[in-house]
């Protein structure tokens, strides 16, 4: 080793995060085993000299966040929590990759402990970094107090050439720059092979320039196995307090084997039995796979009893700002551990039956009611606050100066606000939102499945919901954004109809702690029912709810489904129908997710099964309404895109008119 000799437990340590990486690949006979065999002097350094982490605490408030990037690297993660104690025992590295182990092929927030998210899709670490980041830096303006840092850590990130190369983190890098996030950095595996070939095919960008001009600290460390030069680095990185910091650190690529280093072939796939004895014979490992000597546990073991005693400190910390400040101390614990102040509800703003109001007016009212009893609540818009309603009033911008804002300008990075979004939550403390255009929520999807996937509580602010939006033509009319939302796993779409829904939407975000909610919302001014005044409370959270009747107490001829502003088209189709003696019935369903989730007996009482005349309205795609007409009942939508035009005749030229629904609902009675 260049630089510093180690001693033999610290030479130990560091091999074993190689060979238990390439013992993990071997026995899966799957994995990326390049970069854990280049990257570990790098992983080395954080585990056992830098970071502050407490593995038998590893929910640890104030303790430092590790995101591996690039995901596929994880059993480099798993060797290094493995080795940390961290509860990851050598039972669950055996059975890497395997059906239900706590190991898989690539992190998983909430599956391994000391994960910290969930990555793999590259780019995605490195732009959730920001957001946990971003978090730090917002809690410690808010809740320090000189002699008090109560909130104080870095956040460290291992990427690679792939993440540099996704776009999301060009978004990611100019977002923290510009907030100054000091306490952000970022280890750059540099080994110039990507998974197809040399890297020079594809990638040949100034990457100190780029950083540089997006207000980062750039340093570099020449040789990626000198652990002293690599923990020098650090070290000047967290000196820098204005800027976050990139170490770009060069490395060989699947370091120790002696036909594949170097090359791309070591990228993804095993080594191979004859060539996995070489690298370990490379690296003096005489021990058979998966057995690690006790000496090699031992830097791991200094760095949690450190820790620990830091965790013990800030204990003690926190019980003398308990001390000196006790109304903050309360707010900020009561913040951390994820509780909503007592009597939030009664912020919640009531509207008056027919009044005009869009639903994202409506929605602006409601989030700057709750923000101002919820402190938590912080977020902001790409770009679009003054159009989405997302601007928290009278709560003051996140900048570099001081990030005790709760408005965050994320700018015109849809994909890097999704991924912040998501290390905002990952945090702890925030209950973030993000808001634009439905029509770009493509632009933050792999974001949003992210949060899926991670259980995260983000919401989503998704205005101009359909062809209503009007002049500004198909570009920005959403037509399949509803149906691919909804094919989500554990995201919660929502779209009201009217500003009671949107009340009672926020009251179901607020609940919901194991995933993400997206609120669809109108740029159209719609009525404020009468019906949903009482009604819109209890039937929103339940997903679908009988609206209207016109035969209370008889079985329906006719259902009628709808959601967001066709709800109050279905309402006065209705009851021109039941002014011709029919028993029509119209049920607001702003949720598929949350109706399918009721029980069988309530979806009964909404849509009974012996009515099989059923119309579904909806300004979207049809996909996925089969479910709920059957195969006697009709959907009216837009299978094709919208056409530019004032909103009301784009909407009336498309069909969705009184006239039209109750010409379908006497045909098909006819039928």
């Amino acid at each position: 080793m260049s630089g510093q000799v180690l001693s033999e437990p610290e030479r130990l340590g560091l091999n074993a995060l190689r060979v238990l990486a390439i013992d993990m690949i071997e026995a899966a006979r799957s994995g990326h085993p390049g970069m854990p065999m280049g990257a570990a002097p790098m992983a080395y350094v954080l585990f056992t000299r830098v970071m502050r982490y407490d593995p038998r605490a590893p929910k640890w408030w104030n303790r430092d966040r590790f995101v591996l990037s690039g995901g596929h690297a994880s059993a480099l993660l798993y060797a290094a929590l493995h080795m940390a104690g961290f509860d990851l025992p050598m039972e669950e590295l055996k059975r890497f990759r395997q059906f239900g182990s706590r190991t898989p092929g690539h992190p998983e927030y909430g599956l391994t402990p000391g994960v910290e998210a969930t990555t793999g899709p590259l780019g995605q670490g490195f732009a959730t970094a920001v957001g946990l980041a971003l978090a730090e830096a917002h809690l410690a303006a808010r809740y320090n107090r000189p002699g008090f840092p109560v909130v104080d850590h870095y956040t460290y990130v291992l990427a690679s050439d792939g993440d540099l190369m996704e776009g999301i983190s060009y978004e990611a890098a100019s977002l923290a720059g510009h907030l100054g996030l000091g306490k952000l950095i970022v280890l750059y595996d540099s080994n110039d092979v990507s998974l197809d070939g040399p890297l020079a095919r594809a990638f040949s960008e100034d990457i100190r320039g780029r950083f540089v001009a997006q207000g980062w600290q750039y340093l570099r460390v020449e040789d990626g196995e000198d652990v002293a030069a690599i923990e020098a680095a650090i070290r000047e990185a967290q000196a820098e307090t204005r800027r976050p910091s990139l170490i770009e650190v060069k490395t060989v690529i699947g370091r120790g084997a002696p036909k594949l280093q170097g090359t791309h072939k070591v990228h993804g796939a095993p080594l191979g039995p004859e060539e996995a004895a070489r690298a370990k014979e490379f690296y003096g490992w005489t021990w058979p796979p998966f057995e690690v000597p006790e000496a090699a546990y031992a830097p791991y073991r200094e760095a949690a009893a450190r820790g620990a005693e830091a965790r013990r400190a800030w204990e003690e910390l926190l019980e003398r700002y308990r001390a000196e400040h006790p109304t903050l101390y309360e707010a900020f614990v009561e913040q951390m551990e994820g509780r909503l102040p007592s009597g939030w509800e009664e912020a919640l703003p009531r509207f008056t039956p027919g009044e005009g109001l869009a639903t994202r007016q409506a929605s602006g009212t409601v989030l700057n009611a709750l923000a101002a009893r919820i402190p938590a609540i912080v977020g902001g818009s790409a770009d679009l606050s003054s159009s989405n309603n997302t601007y928290l009033k009278d709560q003051g911008d996140v900048t570099r100066e001081n990030a005790a804002g709760r408005n965050i300008w994320f700018g015109v990075r849809e994909h890097a606000m999704g991924a912040a979004l998501n290390g905002l939550a990952l945090h702890g403390g925030i209950r973030p939102f993000g808001g634009t255009f439905l029509v770009f929520s493509d632009y933050l999807r792999p974001a949003i499945r992210v949060a899926a996937l991670s259980h995260l509580p983000v919401l989503y602010v998704f205005t101009h919901d359909s062809i209503a939006v009007g002049e500004d033509g198909p570009t920005h009319q959403p037509v399949e954004h509803l149906a691919s939302l909804r094919a989500m796993p554990n995201l919660v779409v929502i779209r009201p109809a009217d500003a009671n829904e949107v009340r009672a939407a926020y009251a179901v975000w607020l609940a919901r702690r194991e995933g993400p909610t997206a609120l669809i919302l109108t740029r159209q001014k719609l009525p404020v029912l009468t019906e949903t005044e009482e009604k819109a409370w209890e039937g929103v959270p339940r997903g679908a709810y009988v609206l209207y009747e016109s035969a209370p107490g008889e079985l329906p001829e006719l259902l009628f489904l709808a959601t967001g502003s066709e709800v109050a088209l279905a309402l006065e189709a209705a009851k021109a129908l039941a002014s011709r003696g029919l028993r029509v019935r119209v049920v607001s369903m702003p949720s598929r997710e949350l109706f399918l989730a009721q029980d069988e007996a309530y979806r009964e009482t909404v849509l009974p099964t012996s009515v099989k005349k059923r119309i579904a309205v909806e300004m979207a795609a049809t996909l996925g309404w089969g479910d709920f007409v059957g195969p006697e009942g009709r959907v009216i939508g837009i299978d094709r895109f919208g056409a530019s035009a004032p909103g009301e005749v784009v909407v009336r030229e498309y069909g969705f008119t009184v006239d039209r629904l109750v010409a379908e609902a006497e045909s098909l009675l006819e039928a």
